[in-house]
């Protein structure tokens, strides 16, 4: 029999005797106390056996699913699936337990889910797709892309139906972008589920394909399971209505529960403002390029941009001897590192003009804005980037770059206490030249006060912070326009036009294609209406002259 005190160890008994302690004695409070505490107990005891009874079960469907796809499909038709996939399936647990989920555990639909996307991953080679494997006309629309959270936390996989021109020879191509873009998900960040926002304002008729919309549907339900969190459809138009009723005719009734239809004031309930476009009432600037951002940076380009003693001396070589060049050029300010940050450069921060051109973020103000300019000469191989601290915490800040081999960055991962800032010294490395495709990426998160913002704490911290709280910034690079004097023709020529910009020229070509289509139905349109005009006027005409002849206006 346990005493008094072992009793009081148990949260719960020990609340329940001092609950009803005005009404009972000590001795039976004990006893209510020690058969409450046997009651949890036992009931913890069944909790435990019931898990271990269900992990076991679980555990047997795995082993039976795996047993019967061999027998019943890979034996038959083992040319049909990648021997990659099937060693997956054999020891991925979670992918098997994915599959059975969404069959309800039912092992025939979960067999045939398999074999569907295990033929499907073959059919579009999966396992080796890449940028190559895609058109680039495709990767630089900007009709589908990664950006953005949800307010669960999930990423938005956006499909902007206007850009997109019904045409069966280019159906199998963009089913294969769209696998890129899903696949490429999975590898980089998997376990993430994914929000689909289908984009259909300004929608006309050439860009309604309710086969390619059920394809992105079922790839999620079939191909992925698991991966989708749900569906916003925003602003569906009410030509869509029909095709849509026979589209969600042959899909399952979990399918369906998992869209929304949402309109632009009803969308801010599952989507910060912050992640969406202005013209969903948003306040994101982010206009798609290929690569986009923040998937390209996944190396952080300190891997590559040493901050050593040696570079900064050349550095700050180099600066002398560009201010003895040139006098009028801008004094640069004092490159800061994490543990010196604080000391040297709130004064230098403070004592210097705050910079009209800035981005006013909720945790830092950056500047320049939008675009780092670089140029030939020794003073133009650098740019300054300024942060100011606007919070009352310490801001921890790193910089990543989609072409960490050309640029140097110091400091690349550090922080700033509340209220101050620093300068971020982006330098070009060696003879390498920016190009409009070159971009940078500034990702900044609160820490605690009692952090000290050591490298220690900043690799801790970026390990565990959520991407909902990280604030991200992009600037791109740019070459300044008196470099075109110091270029040969044909370098000039190839210059601009490296400088328009391939993205824009291929997004461009898909918005008029999707015009051209547009108006070539309302001509149709126009045309069967003239026909429908042509016939009336040819009965009315003869009516009249039938009245004339007969002056009797027939029945």
């Amino acid at each position: 029999m346990l005493t008094k005190k072992g009793v009081l160890n148990y949260p719960n008994s020990c609340f329940l005797a001092v609950f009803i302690s005005p009404c009972i004695s000590t001795k039976q409070r004990d006893r209510v106390s020690q058969t409450v505490e046997m009651s949890l107990w036992f009931l913890s005891g069944m909790a435990e056996a019931r898990s271990t009874l269900l992990e076991q079960d679980i555990q047997k469907k795995r082993e039976e699913t795996r047993k019967r796809f061999v027998i019943e499909y890979a034996q038959d038709s083992s040319d049909s699936y990648d021997a990659r996939d099937m060693d997956r399936l054999w020891k991925d647990d979670v992918l098997v337990d994915s599959y059975l989920e969404c069959s309800h555990f039912v092992m025939e639909n979960t067999l045939k889910m398999i074999s569907d996307s295990l033929q499907w991953r073959k059919e579009f080679k999966l396992n080796d797709i890449n940028e190559s494997s895609v058109q680039k006309g495709l990767l630089d629309s900007g009709m589908i892309y990664l950006h953005g959270y949800d307010k669960e936390g999930n990423k938005l996989f956006w499909f902007r139906v206007r850009l997109h021109v019904k045409d069966l020879k280019m159906l199998t191509e963009k089913k294969r972008y769209v696998a890129f873009w899903l696949e490429s998900h999975v590898r980089r960040e998997p376990g993430t589920p994914l929000t689909v926002i289908f984009d259909m304002s300004e929608v006309g008729l050439g860009s309604i394909d309710m086969e390619f919309i059920k394809y992105i549907i079922n790839c999620f339900h079939v191909y992925y399971p698991k991966l989708l969190a749900k569906m916003l459809m925003y602003e569906m138009p009410w030509i869509m209505n029909a095709a849509w009723k026979m589209v969600k005719a042959m899909l399952s009734q979990e399918v369906v529960d998992t869209l929304v239809f949402v309109s632009k004031s009803e969308i801010q309930d599952h989507v910060e403002r912050e992640h969406l476009l202005p013209s969903m009432g948003g306040t994101d600037p982010f206009k798609f390029s290929y690569p986009p951002f923040p998937d390209d940076f996944q190396n952080p380009i300190s891997e590559t941009g040493q901050e050593d003693d040696a570079e900064t001396g050349e550095d700050d070589l180099e600066t002398k001897d560009t201010l003895e060049q040139n006098p009028l050029a801008l004094k640069p300010r004092k490159v800061c590192f994490a543990e010196d940050w604080d000391k040297d450069c709130t004064s230098t921060w403070k004592a210097s003009r705050r910079p009209s051109d800035a981005f006013k973020g909720t945790l830092l103000h950056i500047s320049p804005a939008e675009e780092l300019r670089f140029g030939l000469g020794d003073g133009e191989k650098r740019c300054l980037i300024s942060l100011s601290n606007v919070t009352r915490n310490r801001v921890a800040f790193k910089v990543r770059t989609t072409a960490p081999e050309k640029y140097r960055v110091k400091p690349s991962n550090s922080s700033c206490g509340p209220g101050t800032g620093g300068t971020i010294t982006v330098s070009l490395y060696g003879g390498s030249l920016c190009c409009p495709q070159d971009r940078f990426l500034i990702m900044a998160a609160e820490m605690d006060l009692s952090s000290d913002g050591g490298s220690a704490d900043l690799a801790q911290f970026w390990k565990g912070v959520p991407k909902p709280k990280i604030m991200m910034h992009r600037l791109r690079c740019r070459m300044r326009e008196n470099l075109n004097l110091a270029l040969s023709p044909v370098t000039d020529r190839s210059y601009r036009m490296e400088s328009i910009g391939r993205q824009d020229v291929h997004a461009t070509l898909f918005q008029l294609m999707a015009s051209s289509s547009r108006l070539e139905e309302n001509m149709d349109r126009c045309l069967r209406w003239q026909k429908v005009l042509t016939v009336l006027v040819t009965v009315l005409t003869a009516l009249s002259f039938s009245t004339i002849y007969t002056g009797e206006w027939p029945l």
